[in-house]
């Protein structure tokens, strides 16, 4: 936003030789107005989005050392990639279980399947970009067919069956 005060009309006035003065019937008084220059666009925005959005927040590490957390605290809306899924290990059909999952969600939603490295990086990483959920694939899953949801504002883990999995997402992104 730019206040160019009268600089833009009264080089106007100047150089075409037409009046730009404004009559208050109030006051009885000409002048020549001041400029308002406002600027919106979709960079400006954005970037407003994602000043709004970041975070730094002590948490408890697994060792119970407390560390720092950055994230994304995009509103699930705006968030590009609105879920992971993560096999917690890459053996015993936990990611055959995840793939399986994966395509089952893609046609309703955006969601990035990660496998590298530990589980709590992965959701450190998730939470950086912004993705509001993540969903562990764990031994539990292969016995009940339940999943690990967790909520990247909040931490807090519940427990899904897979097979209400999709609804479940789309109830808490809208």
């Amino acid at each position: 936003m730019h206040n160019r005060t009268d600089f833009d009309l009264s080089r106007h006035e100047q150089f075409s030789g037409k009046n730009m003065k404004y009559y208050d019937e109030e006051t009885k008084e000409k002048f020549t107005p001041f400029v308002i220059e406002t600027s919106a666009g979709a960079s400006r925005s954005f970037m407003a989005f994602l000043v709004d959005a970041y975070r730094e927040e002590e948490v408890p590490s697994a060792e119970g050392a407390m560390e720092m957390r950055v994230m994304m605290k995009l509103n699930p809306k705006l968030a590009p990639i609105k879920a992971a899924i993560f096999p917690l290990v890459n053996r015993d059909g936990m990611p055959e279980f995840a793939h399986k999952l994966e395509t089952d969600l893609r046609s309703h939603l955006r969601v990035f399947y990660d496998d590298s490295g530990a589980v709590g990086r992965r959701y450190r990483r998730q939470d950086e970009i912004g993705t509001p959920y993540c969903i562990t694939i764990d031994s539990q899953t292969l016995q009940d067919q339940t999943v690990t949801v967790r909520d990247r504002d909040t931490m807090v883990q519940e427990r899904v069956a897979s097979a209400n999995l999709k609804d479940y997402l789309i109830k808490k992104l809208s």
